[in-house]
């Protein structure tokens, strides 16, 4: 039988996917490089040669989980001050340099790291490299400038928390679900102490923490490993290391959790009501081996999408809710979150789902999943991996990530081949171990006509 061209090239295309996403498979890895200066910089390099077109990211082992009690919010106002001014970029020149060459730059904050890159063309690499070499050490703050941005920042937690009830929700559920780890404070940061936060805060959080012992370099795209290794050196290189780093970061530990918590929140701003959880669960970093790709593909089958078994269940079966799934976030350094979430058509039914979403779970712990569900999952999560090979930004944001937590080459590149060992019984067993009631809170949001709405905090303008 003869294939039309068209069919055959459909052929072609689906079989070297299949081929693509096996584990096994040489293709679905970049070569990577890694080296370290002698001022402790980490210095990772992914070469990408399709385009002249580079992404270049340094990532600092720091974020919102390491401030100092008091100063909450201070990591993420810093990430904003980076844009100001050093002794050779005036104020605000940084973005507009970087986009009057072409590129473009952003930068980001989570608990863990604090994140800055830039996407430029690859013969401006060292202009950038420069520059974010100096503001790594060289950063000026003036009282003015210091008290316009912390404006910005309490207007952008006006807007993305203050304004938005599933955020205000959100952020009570996880002050309640740790009771001492800094993971249950927000990264924006309270508002009464972000309202205070000061130059002197910033540049003691900057002095201590932004080192080039305490970064890690990515540079993904149509670079060599030589050439970005004389750029490191050139510009970072001249760096000196901070030996006070080396033992800033010290958190404290979580106590065993014994006694599920509930929080209900009412707004009249709220629309639908909603219910939510939240459990603590290992991550990448500090779960057994195996645990965490479990978790993964736990969750991808219970409630990622609308062949999940709880979307299935809540809103195609019983049809109590308009939306439900959930997620596995395993990033963090000290820990990871199993969350899971249902949109209800009334308050009323908000019982009814938790029955149902508790129900979904114990099918799990008490009889599994299906091999062909596992074996769905797998090849879902395989093939985005390797589809994410395709991006330079996303390669650049993986290592990075990744080695900025503690985490190995090695060990970023097994992902696949570890997701390819988990059996049907591994996620039966991190279901039953790890779905624990007690380690979790339940939340309820509710529109109500009485609630009171949150006072706005002063105006100014966002960035990030």
């Amino acid at each position: 039988m003869m294939h039309s061209p068209g069919g055959l090239r459909l052929f072609i295309w689906v079989t070297l996917i299949m081929l693509a996403i096996l584990p096994t498979h040489a293709s679905a890895q970049p070569t990577i490089s890694e080296f370290t200066l002698d001022n402790g910089l980490k210095v990772v390099v992914i070469p990408d040669h399709r385009a002249p077109v580079v992404t270049h990211m340094v990532w600092y082992k720091v974020g919102a989980a390491d401030e100092p009690k008091g100063v909450s919010g201070i990591a993420h106002f810093l990430e904003h001050l980076m844009f100001k001014s050093t002794d050779t970029i005036p104020l605000g020149e940084f973005s507009k340099i970087v986009a009057r060459l072409g590129g473009q730059d952003n930068a980001f904050t989570s608990h863990d790291v604090t994140s800055y890159f830039q996407r430029i063309s690859k013969e401006r690499l060292p202009t950038v490299m420069e520059m974010e070499a100096d503001r790594m050490v060289n950063l000026r703050l003036t009282e003015p400038e210091v008290l316009t941005e912390r404006d910005v920042i309490l207007e952008e937690r006006r807007s993305r928390i203050e304004n938005n009830p599933a955020a205000i929700l959100d952020e009570q559920m996880s002050a309640t679900l740790y009771y001492s780890h800094p993971y249950g404070i927000p990264v924006i940061g309270w508002e009464h102490e972000m309202a205070e936060l000061s130059r002197e805060d910033a540049l003691d959080f900057y002095k201590l923490f932004y080192a080039p012992n305490n970064a890690v370099l990515v540079v993904a795209g149509d670079v060599t490993a030589d050439e970005v290794r004389t750029l490191a050196e050139k510009t970072y290189g001249k760096i000196p290391a901070n030996p006070d780093v080396a033992t800033a970061r010290n958190r404290p530990k979580e106590p065993p959790q014994r006694a599920a918590r509930r929080v209900k929140y009412s707004d009249p701003r709220a629309g639908n009501a909603s219910f939510h959880r939240d459990y603590i669960v290992p991550s990448y970093t500090t779960a057994k081996p195996g645990d965490a790709e479990a978790l993964d593909l736990l969750m991808k089958i219970a409630g990622d999408g609308a062949t999940s078994r709880i979307y299935r269940k809540l809103v195609v079966d019983e049809k109590v809710a308009s939306s439900a799934g959930g997620r596995y976030s395993g990033s963090g350094l000290d820990s990871g979150t199993i969350s899971l979430y249902a949109v209800a058509d009334s308050p009323e039914s908000l019982p009814k789902i938790e029955a149902s979403l508790d129900a979904v779970l114990a099918e799990i712990r008490e009889n599994g999943v299906t091999e062909d569900e596992l074996k769905r999952a797998k090849s879902n999560y395989i093939a985005r991996y390797v589809y994410q090979n395709d991006d330079q930004s996303s390669l650049a944001r993986r290592y990075g990530w990744g080695v900025a937590l503690g985490r190995t080459i090695e060990q970023i590149q097994a992902w696949p081949e570890e997701i390819s060992k988990v059996t049907a019984d591994d996620i039966k067993r991190v279901a039953n171990t790890y779905l624990d009631i007690n380690h979790s809170v339940t939340g309820y949001l509710t529109p109500t006509a009485e609630a009171s709405t949150p006072a706005d905090p002063p105006a100014g303008a966002n960035r990030s």
